[in-house]
């Protein structure tokens, strides 16, 4: 069974069910379906070759989903490209992919558009559009590719923020496991609801196979929003949204001033970066019992751990990323780089079919990270005597300070303990004292007012002085990455910026 298998199956059982709702119609299993068998036959007819990379880059929409299905449909390869990042990212990306096959909306054409022979446009209604060639293929069936399990079903990139982007090769059995893990975390069936408002390109896409799989329906909101967000909630009875923390912050404020109905959610799931307790309680207070986390890398795609709504409620879990998915193995790795039993800190060690088969064109980098059959996730956690994995940080983010060893994890969840505090990120600054100071970056929550000295203080009560930052630096904005993540080398090189002559008189120290 392939994973597109999934959708086929549903689309038997399901036909006159919704699918997909916009803003302006439903479309059913069987529109859709037969949308994705037609665009599936032109993408067989354009490249008859099986497992060619098709991109995909666009905002939000049915065609950016239906695009989705068809190459999966096709026997093709998945190559996101997602519009958040930087242009030469996404140039590299097509370059080192080759894809032959461009499905692109208007503004991403303009940036990359002219990297393939075949392009398809997204939104548009030229001849070279979705809508012309489902209407061209109409009743045509595309060859099923029947390919095996160990293939690449899609190629996704990760860390060119730092560097040379990395493409993670995703295999259909990986993405299997990851649908039938995520059915059997949250319980997803036919009466599912879910919200698009994370990008296709990365975390919604992890969801559309095991909603669509169980029956259940995928609904785009007008705008990404917290306002149309809430709006798409009330109006379709969503009961389901994957959303990053800072996403809840402003839901919970945007509600908090205009109140609407949410009594449809079942799982508000968070990812891509811890929560405080404060905050997970302010989500829960606002929503009910309904926050979940899960956590994942594009290696070991979305789902190595999770932890249901109800776990989160008990205090002793409000710092876990709960317990390891259904067909996955977790371990720490002991001194000598190899799984430990010991109820220890190291790094996180990932195990079974979730695992990559290695970066695309990058062999050494492979054999680096894969060692024995366990993935090497960079990610330092202990796992409890119940199983809980808690994760303290990156291996390579430990601030030496004064000789000892400081997580940045570690300070950056009692910073958010702070009740003025929005988001932070704590690094090492060299440093003629400690060697590396150990260092905040803070933004407040809006109309609410704390100094440096107060945060630092703060910390120091709750971590004590070692761990405490010696500075703290005062952000209107928390920089992003394209998966809205806070990257640490761009918050450093702002703080370094700041301590430069010309702008210490900016910085707030201790």
């Amino acid at each position: 069974m392939n994973p597109i298998d999934f959708f086929w199956r549903a689309l038997a059982r399901y036909a006159d069910r919704p699918a997909v709702t916009t803003p302006e119609r439903n479309i059913s299993f069987r529109e859709l379906g037969q949308a994705v068998r037609s665009l599936s036959v032109a993408l067989q007819a354009m490249d008859p070759a099986i497992g060619s990379r098709v991109g995909i880059g666009a905002a939000n929409s049915d065609e950016h989903l239906l695009a989705l299905l068809a190459t999966l449909a096709s026997g093709k390869t998945w190559v996101p490209l997602n519009p958040r990042s930087g242009t030469p990212d996404l140039r590299r990306i097509v370059e080192l992919t080759e894809p032959t096959i461009l499905f692109l909306d208007v503004p991403m054409a303009a940036r990359i558009g002219d990297m393939s022979r075949n392009m398809i446009a997204i939104g548009g209604h030229g001849t070279d559009s979705i809508a012309v060639l489902v209407k061209r293929y109409e009743g045509r069936r595309s060859t099923p590719s029947d390919r095996p399990l160990s293939d690449v079903q899609a190629i996704k990139f990760t860390g060119g923020t730092t560097g040379m982007p990395k493409g993670v090769m995703q295999s259909y059995r990986a993405w299997n496991t990851m649908i039938a893990s995520q059915v059997h975390a949250f319980n997803f069936d036919a009466s599912d609801r879910f919200l698009v408002s994370a990008p296709l390109t990365h975390g919604s896409s992890t969801y559309v196979l095991p909603i669509l799989g169980m029956g259940g329906c995928l609904v785009f909101p007008a705008e990404t929003r917290p306002g149309p967000i809430l709006d798409a909630i009330e109006r379709h009875a969503v009961t389901t949204l994957f959303v990053p923390p800072v996403m809840v912050h402003m839901l919970i404020g945007e509600n908090a001033t205009h109140v609407r109905n949410t009594a449809s959610i079942r799982n508000i799931i968070y990812g891509a970066s811890p929560m405080s307790e404060q905050r997970i309680r302010e989500a829960q207070e606002a929503f009910g019992n309904v926050l979940s986390t899960t956590y994942g890398q594009t290696e070991a795609p979305q789902i190595i751990s999770w932890l249901r709504a109800a776990e989160l409620t008990e205090a002793r879990n409000v710092a876990s990323v709960g317990r390891p998915g259904l067909l996955t193995k977790v371990a720490i790795a002991g001194a000598d780089g190899r799984p430990t039993e010991d109820l220890v800190e190291g790094e996180v060690l990932v195990r079974g079919d979730l695992v990559m088969n290695g970066y695309w064109r990058m062999p050494e980098k492979t054999a680096d990270t894969i060692v024995d059959g366990w993935l090497h996730t960079g990610d330092v956690g202990m796992i409890d005597e119940r199983g809980f994995l808690f994760l303290k940080g990156r291996m390579d983010d430990v601030i030496i300070t004064g000789g000892f060893n400081v997580h940045p994890g570690d300070v950056e969840a009692a910073l958010m303990r702070h009740p003025a505090v929005s988001e932070c990120c704590v690094v090492g600054i060299a440093d003629d004292k400690w060697g590396e100071a150990v260092t905040a970056a803070v933004t407040l929550r809006p109309g609410v007012k704390a100094s440096a000295e107060d945060l630092i203080a703060f910390a120091k009560a709750e971590v004590g002085s070692v761990l405490a930052p010696k500075a703290v630096h005062l952000l209107n904005v928390m920089p992003k990455t394209a998966v809205d993540k806070i990257p640490k080398a761009q918050v450093k090189a702002e703080i370094e910026r700041r301590l430069a002559p010309q702008g210490a008189e900016r910085s707030k120290r201790q």
